[in-house]
């Protein structure tokens, strides 16, 4: 009796808020939308026939079978080799923090890094940064031939017809953002013709108020700093850079015609940003933000049993001629394959449950491709269609999932103890 009284709380706490939700979950799950017909397993037959509802048991197969390996792999690298620095209470605590926050405010944060645009999102201005340094944009990325007889060929833009020496080149261009003209860019000048050479102006050919494309007119300013490329009838190419004023010229040209353009170099873009939040990446940024979240956990729990590891085995294997990754490959990880099966283990139950943070990183447009199966639950459920016999179904195969998972936890805790 004694026993009872103090077990009896727990059980009417256990009875209202576990044991009757999950069996009228399960007896829901066999109804219509409203709840009035008996359906049988059409709510089921309809998981695996729905497109959307198909993906998002897919995505938690894969989330699966990524994310508790490389947790519980990363936490075993950081405890690892935490333990050997001087700094390791301190990168320890930095890992840990992101724990500390919930779930859907790092799914937040990590949406606003993942922005495609790297003027707004971290992780795309990081590998701008890289990228434009290797490979920089050309200066006139958004430029195009404003007609007449300048056409893109290519990248490139070039004159459509050859010329020959004495005759100019007008390479007039448009579409161009005010912040790409330089500041020294003077008023565009037709040059003079020479005999034994090729003369030219690139100019941004437009004038406020209108104009006439292909013909250099007062308000047009020419563009310094193109390089112009032209090459002669033997196929040899010679480049030159535009002055102030947007002219150039090639001299000494022997008789015959000549191509002249504009290489793609000048037009080439700049790095516009990865889709990270594109239908393609979001389900691996989810995972991404989601291990980030959680590998401080793993962390933690292998570093306190790497602490428990008795340090006389490990020097003895030193002693015996092992190294540091034999020591590591036969010493370290046997010793903690209890704890490490902890955490496998409880991440696999967690990322079958997996849901605000799927919520929070995936924009509305793309949450089908994302989504899990926990989510699809909700929205099925408590969105929209409001359709809770289809709902209960997903949350009774949530359930069934998660069944032999606890079960071999139980087993494992039985064994243990």
């Amino acid at each position: 009796m004694t026993a009872g009284v103090f077990l009896a709380p727990a059980v009417v706490l256990l009875g209202v808020w576990i044991v009757y939700p999950t069996i009228w979950t399960i007896i829901r799950s066999f109804f219509d939308r409203a709840g009035d017909a008996f359906v049988g397993f059409d709510n089921y037959s309809e998981i695996f026939s729905n497109d959307t509802l198909l993906k998002s048991v897919t995505n938690n197969l894969i989330w699966v079978a990524i994310v508790p390996a490389l947790v519980t792999a990363l936490g075993l690298i950081f405890a690892v080799l935490t333990e050997r620095v001087s700094w390791g209470t301190a990168f320890k605590l930095v890992v840990f923090m992101p724990i500390a926050i919930s779930l859907f405010a790092a799914g937040i944060s990590w949406r606003i890094m993942l922005e495609i645009n790297p003027d707004r999102g971290a992780v795309n201005a990081a590998i701008a940064a890289v990228y434009d340094e290797v490979r920089p944009p050309g200066p006139l990325t958004g430029a195009q031939p404003s007609g007449g007889e300048v056409t893109r060929s290519g990248g490139a833009i070039v004159l459509g017809e050859s010329i020959r020496p004495g005759q100019g080149a007008l390479l007039g261009l448009t579409g161009i953002r005010a912040a790409e003209v330089p500041e020294r860019a003077g008023q565009a000048v037709q040059p003079e013709p020479i005999d034994d050479g090729i003369t030219g102006v690139v100019w941004r050919d437009f004038k406020p108020g209108g104009g006439e494309p292909g013909v250099v007119e007062a308000d047009e300013v020419g563009l310094p700093g193109v390089t112009v490329e032209i090459r002669g009838p033997d196929g040899a190419s010679q480049s030159t850079t535009t002055g102030d004023d947007g002219t150039f010229r090639f001299e000494g040209l022997a008789p015959g015609d000549y191509r002249v353009g504009i290489g793609s170099e000048t037009f080439r873009q700049g790095f516009d940003g990865v889709s990270w939040l594109g239908a393609s990446l979001v389900t691996i940024s989810c995972i991404i933000a989601y291990t980030w979240v959680w590998a401080g956990f793993a962390m933690v729990v292998i570093a306190a049993g790497l602490a428990a590891l008795p340090r006389d085995l490990l020097e003895a294997a030193r002693t015996d001629g092992a190294n540091e990754w034999q020591v590591f490959r036969r010493i370290t990880v046997p010793l903690l394959a209890p704890v490490l099966t902890v955490v496998f283990i409880t991440m696999l139950i967690n990322v079958l449950k997996v849901f605000d943070i799927v919520l929070a990183v995936a924009p509305a447009s793309v949450q089908d491709d994302a989504a899990v199966i926990a989510l699809s639950m909700w929205r099925v459920a408590f969105t929209g269609t409001s359709d809770f016999g289809l709902g209960s179904a997903i949350s009774v195969l949530l359930f069934v999932l998660v069944i032999p998972i606890l079960v071999l936890n139980i087993r494992r805790f039985r064994r243990e103890g």
